[in-house]
């Protein structure tokens, strides 16, 4: 049974899809604007310093805890379908895991869709990554995360690192993950009348802007559901019982299970879209923060 403290994204969503009903029409800018007040549901955490950063030409955030081993660093993939979604939305939830993993978070403020259409997104994620390693930080001693379409670039960037003859990060932690660009998934269509956000009218537009014109729905560094996965670093994907996009989690954990990866799926009951969204509001989210910790510490070497 959910939390009455989670009933406050449900309200959250629901305003908004109301807002996007009446307003079909909405402008970029308002719609981008609109989504910054994601971060309205997360409590700010305490002892977390915040600093502005450039790193291979993309500005990003650095979340510091207070004695955070700076050693280690989570690279945190912010949400939003790749075209609203900003460290403004998304600092305070990534400011808690990096509490609770005990070392900095760096959350990447990528130039969105459509002015930057796939590949630029995942370019600019793992140009930052090799900038990380050039500064000396280990590959052992990185993380990925991110949610929703962060939980997407958090998995392709680590592909597409490959690709570029990188070494793999320690681990990946994907949120509510958005992999699959033809919606495929049955949740999309089992888990509509659940989702109180998510839905296929929002995703067609947002797939339009990000594969922009060439872009294939197909291609493993945009859809991970066909990258190859063998050899893909330890993983944890988080999702919620109630999300249309929950078949991506699980599409993917059979898929990575099948290769070989050490993988594993939490599917929170009753729970929407990136719930944990709700840190230091909702038992339920600070619990996935609590078990997002609990993977990646051993894995970065914090035991």
């Amino acid at each position: 049974m959910a939390s009455k403290e989670a009933e406050s994204i449900v309200d959250l969503y629901r305003e908004w899809s109301e807002k996007l009903v009446v307003s079909d029409d909405m402008e970029l800018p308002q719609l981008r604007e609109l989504f910054d007040h994601w971060g309205d549901l997360t409590a700010e955490p305490a002892d977390v310093e915040y600093e502005e950063s450039v790193l291979a030409g993309v500005d990003c955030v650095w979340a510091i805890p207070k004695g955070a081993d700076k050693s280690r660093v989570v690279i945190c993939c912010h949400g939003g379908g790749f075209m609203v979604g900003s460290p403004k939305s998304h600092n305070k939830m990534y400011g808690h895991v990096a509490k609770a993993v005990g070392c900095a978070a760096l959350i990447l403020d990528y130039t969105r869709a459509p002015e930057n259409p796939h590949p630029g997104i995942v370019e600019q994620a793992v140009a930052v990554y090799g900038q990380l390693l050039e500064q000396g930080y280990q590959s052992e001693h990185i993380a990925t995360t991110g949610d929703s379409a962060g939980g997407n670039l958090c998995t392709s960037m680590i592909l597409y690192a490959r690709h570029k003859g990188l070494p793999t990060p320690a681990c990946t932690v994907p949120l509510s993950p958005w992999y699959d660009m033809e919606s495929k998934g049955a949740s999309m269509q089992t888990n509509a009348e659940k989702d109180a956000l998510v839905g296929g009218d929002m995703l067609e537009g947002m797939i339009g802007a990000f594969l922009g014109e060439k872009g294939s729905r197909q291609d493993p560094f945009a859809n991970p559901l066909y990258g190859d996965l063998a050899g893909f670093p330890p993983t944890l994907i988080q999702v919620g019982e109630y999300e249309v996009l929950l078949d991506d989690s699980t599409r993917f954990y059979e898929s990575a299970k099948t290769a070989g990866v050490d993988v594993e799926l939490q599917v929170f009951d009753e729970m929407q879209h990136v719930f944990q969204f709700m840190a230091g509001n909702a038992p339920e989210a600070d619990d996935a923060i609590a078990k997002i910790a609990a993977f990646m510490r051993p894995h970065l070497g914090l035991n």
